[in-house]
């Protein structure tokens, strides 16, 4: 008996916490990979990265979300396929992306500090021309479009290779897994948890 309480002595704990890391896992924080170019230099390929479950969306916040359903364009993926972006704008937003690289959102200017000048002008506005283009998204000086309820638009920091907005549409909220967090020591850390707009 004396040794069946010594094991459960130590085996419990352990469970225990297995069980409270299952939780936060599910309910709160998660590692996720980065799997390819779309958000480079800000994140790289293979990078891992926190997810936060229950941080609130924000625009120019970076969130992960189950592509699967969404990217209708892409044929080859699973229901465990998901994918990196950065919120553009959010529900009821009236987005304006202009000739000269220029991103507007309900009227106001909107700073994009986290790219290149290059990214924001031939990056977004030179989609490819191998992918359809998304219905309800329109680029350019003078054409604005409104960003229909419960959804959101994304577009990778690599625009110039990012399969995003632009081509599959608006994420809708319930597929949004959650919100990308890197540790104070990634040199990128400013760009990715909090950017500040400069407007």
């Amino acid at each position: 008996m004396k040794a069946v309480k010594n094991i459960l002595s130590w085996v419990i704990p352990i469970l225990v916490g297995f069980l409270i890391a299952a939780v936060i896992k599910t309910f709160f924080v998660s590692v996720v990979k980065v799997d390819g170019t779309s958000m480079y230099p800000n994140l790289q390929n293979n990078e891992r990265v926190l997810m936060l479950h229950k941080a609130k969306i924000k625009r120019d916040s970076v969130v992960v979300f189950d592509a699967y359903g969404v990217d209708q364009n892409n044929t080859g993926l699973t229901k465990d396929t998901k994918y990196v972006k950065r919120v553009i704008a959010l529900p009821g937003d009236t987005v304006e992306y202009r000739d000269d690289g220029q991103l507007f959102v309900n009227g106001k200017f909107r700073s994009q500090g986290y790219i290149t000048s290059q990214q924001q002008v031939d990056g977004t506005l030179k989609v490819a021309a191998n992918l359809p283009k998304a219905k309800g998204v329109v680029l350019g000086t003078g054409s604005t479009f409104k960003v229909p309820k419960g959804k959101y638009f994304v577009l990778g920091d690599n625009r110039s290779v990012s399969n995003d907005s632009r081509y599959y549409g608006f994420v809708p909220r319930k597929k949004i897994l959650g919100v990308v967090k890197v540790p104070f020591w990634n040199g990128k850390h400013d760009l990715i948890n909090s950017y500040q707009r400069a407007d």
